[in-house]
């Protein structure tokens, strides 16, 4: 007699489901049966790419409000950037999913992408990624005319990104121009030009990606190097806790420049002590990660990728005090 019994990975994958989604996550449970497939290629699925997009928004404008002081307008920034960053890391992993349809089926932890696993079609994806960029330029549209423009310049970043691990071993420095793009953007929406202190929160920003995409691209290294795909994690290899150390010191010095820039003279006190316990927390969350790495261990590498919500979230919380001090 033949063993019919369907292992859990199997039951995920007939059902459409996606290697590394969250397990029980709310597409899976409630999202109409139709809808699934489109909701997976945004990621929908894995909601902390969007975190990680709207982190950096988050940090531009209660850093900008702690500095310039708080305007009822932010409310709508801080709204309007977590419903666009929804939109555009949506647009952007379906972009990535059309540009990457002829390696994801080659790399086990990605083959069940609705493109590989013929979800839906080339065209449908196509026509997916326009509804959401247009969605999310109703948003941008909104903000200030110098945000506006800012917002239209990072396309260029999002249309490159998925191309860089073809012809750069540097590919999470391509995701970090992107992914925090918005720390600038948001603080322009809020003061209407942008300073120093936000180009060195946005350089931070691209630091911390290098940091928590390297983990993350250590899970497919082995399939990498099959296909030729590049990445940071390929290139570190073994000295991967090396390097990060490095990225996290870098980060975590030119937030503490950030936060100094704003805060120190035009507010000072306890705002500047506030912005200075931000960039320390989200220092040692990051030492943290690196005490646990096992660069070997899949689960690990991703478990820890995720944790970088919280560590995101400690200078928001701070720099927002700061705008109470």
């Amino acid at each position: 007699m033949s063993d019919t019994t369907e292992t859990p990975e199997a039951r995920r994958q007939t059902d459409g489901q996606v290697a590394d989604a969250v397990t029980g996550n709310w597409v899976d449970r409630l999202a109409p049966a139709w809808t699934r497939p489109y909701l997976r290629l945004s990621r929908a699925d894995r909601p902390v790419g969007t975190w990680l997009l709207y982190l950096p928004c988050l940090w531009g404008v209660t850093l900008a409000a702690a500095s310039t002081g708080f305007r009822w307008f932010d409310l709508w920034i801080v709204l309007g950037c977590g419903i666009g960053a929804f939109l555009m890391r949506g647009a952007g992993c379906t972009w990535n999913d059309i540009s990457d349809r002829n390696i994801d089926g080659e790399v086990a932890r990605t083959r069940s992408r609705p493109i590989p696993s013929g979800q839906v079609t080339l065209a449908q994806a196509v026509f997916w990624m326009v509804v959401q960029a247009l969605a999310a330029f109703l948003i941008l549209i909104t903000f200030n005319m110098n945000a506006i423009l800012m917002g239209v310049g990072s396309l260029a970043l999002v249309a490159i990104y998925p191309f860089a691990k073809r012809f750069t071993w540097w590919p999470q420095i391509f995701l970090g121009l992107a992914f925090n793009w918005g720390a600038m953007l948001a603080w322009v929406a809020h003061t209407g030009s942008l300073t120093l202190a936000p180009v060195l929160l946005y350089l931070a920003g691209i630091a911390w990606t290098v940091f928590y995409d390297t983990i993350y691209a250590h899970q497919d290294k082995e399939d990498d190097a099959l296909i030729g795909v590049k990445s940071t994690a390929r290139l570190f290899a073994e000295d991967t806790p090396l390097r990060l150390r490095q990225f996290l010191l870098g980060s975590a010095a030119l937030m503490v420049l950030a936060a100094l820039l704003a805060l120190l003279r035009p507010v000072g006190g306890a705002a500047a002590f506030m912005g200075l316990a931000g960039a320390l927390g989200f220092a040692l969350h990051m030492a943290w990660q690196l005490s646990q790495l096992d660069t070997g261990d899949n689960d690990r590498c991703l478990s820890l990728f995720r944790s970088n919500r919280d560590a995101g979230l400690i200078p928001v919380l701070c720099f927002g005090l700061a705008i109470l001090a």
